[in-house]
């Protein structure tokens, strides 16, 4: 159903240097591409805004017109959270100016950045920040769901990095959001803030990084999976380090015939270091190793070739508290290959676990943040990807039983209770999953009396929505 032009011109005439961009118009297939064919929707309008009073005027159309509306930053969700069907688009892509101040070691960071904006501006003062281990997600949808990346065991989560935000709210009032300022709604885009605004700005406290890093990705064959998965185990639990970290990705590389045991792994210091930390995974004898000293501005590039654009994706989260079963990651990698050799259309698909130290971010009260994961539980993603528009139905059931499956058996091992908080990582639930009924855990009931608040009409609700009633 599109917009018609009478409401149309009552946009174009209240925005003052916007790109607005219609079905009708060149460039709308790009303008509602997202990361996953799955989250491409048929957008009514979109449009680019260079200016936080655009935004305003936007949402209030919206509003009056009774338009649905979606904000999309780096335009990564799999099931259309910053897509629209027929509504209004505010893309933040053209926000994504980086400004850093290297006397404070802060970043002043655009709405519609993406990490690698980030990354690479702070590079350049030998700086660095907590962000994304793919460098093209955005900056608002990672950040405003808490934020995971390289340099969290050092220094927590993004969001425990976040200084200030400038947003605009829905009702047009444009606010900064601080530990003094707003601060109740400063705490609710910790962990909860697609439900609350649109975040134009974002300032985050950097670190010095002017060293380069050792990280690369280590292939095993499939037989070495148990063995793989009990170093990183030692490693993480027996042997903690916040300077290092580990993701295990059971994928098939480019002419391999069945998917291989990867990890890439991480550790902020020198070579010497960096092969003592890993000595016993490498002892393991990989058949390929790929790791070298690299700046860290190209860490968050490394797993870029697994996680480009296009095709249709499906993410469903798991998650686990170390250690890790290695028969369980055996039957894992099984399954995984068994689905993946039924169908070659699903050959770029892979299973993730992820070995991170959490102290710094347990260190944090949960009470602190609305940030509901704060435990000791660690995170993994069944992610598949096919062309095929036929089979979506077929391949997310087969992941959804998938994910309900490794929920039951590592509930059955007390490996998925984790200390503290809801086990499960908002960025990687899918809307809707059933795995975790209450997303928000004990931060709930504060969440709904805020959002009466600062949105008591409900506009932004399409990202594991705050109901009101």
């Amino acid at each position: 159903m599109s917009i018609p032009d009478s409401v149309l011109s009552g946009l174009r005439g209240s925005l003052t240097s916007s790109a607005i961009i219609t079905p009708l118009d060149e460039g709308y297939t790009d303008a509602i591409r997202r990361w996953s064919d799955t989250g491409i929707k048929q957008a009514g309008v979109v449009i680019q805004p260079t200016t936080t009073e655009d935004i305003v005027s936007a949402l209030k159309w919206s509003q009056t017109h009774h338009i649905d509306l979606a904000i999309k930053s780096g335009g990564h969700s799999v099931s259309g959270t910053s897509s629209s069907q027929g509504g209004l688009v505010i893309d933040l892509s053209r926000l994504n100016r980086v400004t850093v101040n290297p006397e404070t070691k802060t970043a002043v960071v655009g709405g519609g950045a993406v990490w690698k904006d980030v990354d690479e501006a702070l590079a350049e003062h030998g700086l660095a920040a907590v962000g994304g281990t793919v460098n093209h997600t955005g900056v608002g949808g990672l950040t405003l769901g808490g934020g995971y990346g390289w340099l969290s065991g050092q220094y927590g989560l993004t969001i425990d990095n976040l200084l200030s935000a400038k947003v605009v709210l829905a009702d047009g009032s444009i606010v900064t959001a601080s530990d003094t300022e707003n601060s109740d709604l400063f705490w609710a885009l910790r962990g909860a803030g697609y439900n609350f605004g649109v975040v134009v700005e974002f300032t985050f406290q950097a670190y010095e990084q002017s060293t380069p890093v050792y990280a690369g990705i280590v292939a095993f064959t499939p037989d070495k999976v148990e063995g793989v998965i009990g170093v990183l185990n030692s490693l993480l639990v027996e042997k903690p380090d916040p300077r290092s970290g580990a993701i295990t990705i059971f994928a098939r590389p480019p002419g391999a015939p069945v998917p291989m045991v990867n990890v890439l792994v991480f550790y902020n210091g020198t070579e010497a270091e960096g092969n003592v930390r890993f000595a016993e995974l490498l002892a393991l004898e990989p058949v390929v190793n790929m790791v070298s000293m690299i700046p860290y501005s190209q860490v968050n590039a490394l797993q870029n070739p697994m996680a480009t654009y296009g095709d249709r994706k499906s993410f469903k989260g798991i998650f686990f508290n170390p250690p890790l079963s290695p028969s369980f990651a055996k039957q894992v990698l099984a399954d995984f290959t068994e689905k993946v050799q039924s169908d070659a259309d699903l050959g770029a698909s892979a299973i993730l676990f992820e070995f991170y130290d959490m102290t710094k971010t347990v260190e944090v009260p949960r009470s602190a943040t609305a940030f509901a994961s704060r435990g000791t539980t660690q995170n993994g993603i069944i992610t598949l990807r096919w062309s095929d528009k036929g089979k979506d139905g077929e391949h997310r059931a087969w992941a959804r039983g998938m994910q309900q499956k490794y929920k039951e058996r590592l509930d059955e091992e007390e490996q998925a209770a984790g200390a503290g908080g809801v086990p499960q990582y908002i960025n990687y639930a899918e809307p809707g999953d059933s795995v975790v009924g209450n997303i928000y855990g004990e931060n709930f009931d504060r969440l709904r009396e805020l959002k009466r608040k600062y949105d008591p009409t409900n506009v932004f609700r399409k990202m594991h929505p705050i109901t009101l009633e």
